[in-house]
């Protein structure tokens, strides 16, 4: 089985887990005796064998030269307090309004620690998403509040909020998050589509390239470009798909982007752009979890060396 159908297949028992009520009966006895297990792996050991599992090739720690290298690297032996403060998708607002503003967030609708207040008296009457603060799940888009499965919506975040998301990746940043579920505002574009966000990486404070997923919700495509918004003739994991044009507020998202990564070695910082207006969407501090390949390992490489890391603190 391939690295994608092994992931799909995943993602098909993961859903199972979380959203039936049969799949979560039969499964968390198995998930529990699993999650032990995982425990159990120390986190160099667990990252080594997952980094050969899904790049096809060991994992150097010692001198770390590809992209995907470097960012397992910074899981294992760049952990702070603040990468669990900004990975929070609650507390994070905080540390962005405070370095560029609290105009580039994306309003905050409700927030709660209990899944029982998941109502629609508590929620109000426009569209919004619902998500969990502590993991990369994603989350639930509600354009209609009354065509809702409220009960299902509250089991399966109860669930969620149960999952440590730092035991499955060895993301450190996640382990110590206090599971919360918030509600922002849905951003639509003029023609009510979900917007595309535009990803841009920065290594040691300084963007590097950026990353734009188009057609996410179909034939989803990616094309990267550089600093200067010049087109970079890779594939990472999706083909390239249409040139998109330099966003007119690029250099504007570009510094805001700068700033919010500038005490941090490498961070994906999301934007997205809405009606002419930059809305900030995320901190990721290890892409994919460090597994994502390009199309060719000249890529990975050619990243990599821009990423300079402070391998005697390793």
């Amino acid at each position: 089985m391939s690295n994608l159908d092994s992931k799909s297949m995943r993602n098909r028992i993961s859903d199972l887990y979380r959203k039936s009520d049969i799949g979560y009966t039969v499964l968390r006895p198995f998930y529990k005796i699993y999650e032990y297990g995982l425990k159990a792996i120390p986190d160099k050991i667990f990252i080594e064998w997952d980094f050969k599992k899904y790049m096809g090739y060991p994992l150097n720690l010692d001198n770390p030269q590809t992209l995907n290298e470097k960012i397992n690297w910074l899981k294992l032996y760049d952990r702070t307090n603040l990468h669990t403060t900004v990975a929070d998708k609650y507390k994070v607002r905080a540390y962005v309004a405070d370095k560029i503003g609290e105009q580039y967030l994306i309003p905050l609708l409700y927030h709660t620690k209990n899944t029982d207040n998941i109502r629609p008296e508590n929620l109000p009457d426009t569209e919004f998403i619902i998500k969990a603060n502590h993991d990369s799940s994603g989350g639930v888009i509600v354009k209609d509040k009354t065509n809702i499965d409220w009960k299902t919506i509250r089991k399966q975040f109860k669930r969620l909020l149960k999952e440590n998301f730092y035991y499955a990746t060895r993301e450190w940043q996640y382990k110590n998050i206090e599971p919360r579920i918030i509600v922002e505002k849905l951003l639509t574009t003029e023609d009510n589509n979900i917007p595309n966000d535009y990803k841009l990486h920065c290594f040691n404070g300084k963007l590097a390239f950026v990353h734009i997923d188009i057609n996410r919700y179909g034939d989803r495509r990616r094309n990267l470009y550089d600093a200067n918004w010049d087109f970079i003739p890779c594939v990472w994991r999706y083909q390239n798909g249409t040139m998109e044009k330099k966003p007119a507020l690029f250099e504007k998202m570009k510094s805001l982007a700068e700033i919010l990564a500038k005490d941090f070695a490498y961070a994906r910082i999301d934007f997205y752009l809405v009606k002419g207006q930059i809305y900030f969407g995320e901190i990721t501090f290890h892409h994919h979890s460090g597994f994502q390949r390009f199309n060719t390992h000249e890529w990975d490489y050619k990243f990599g060396q821009q990423l300079k890391l402070d391998i005697k603190n390793g």
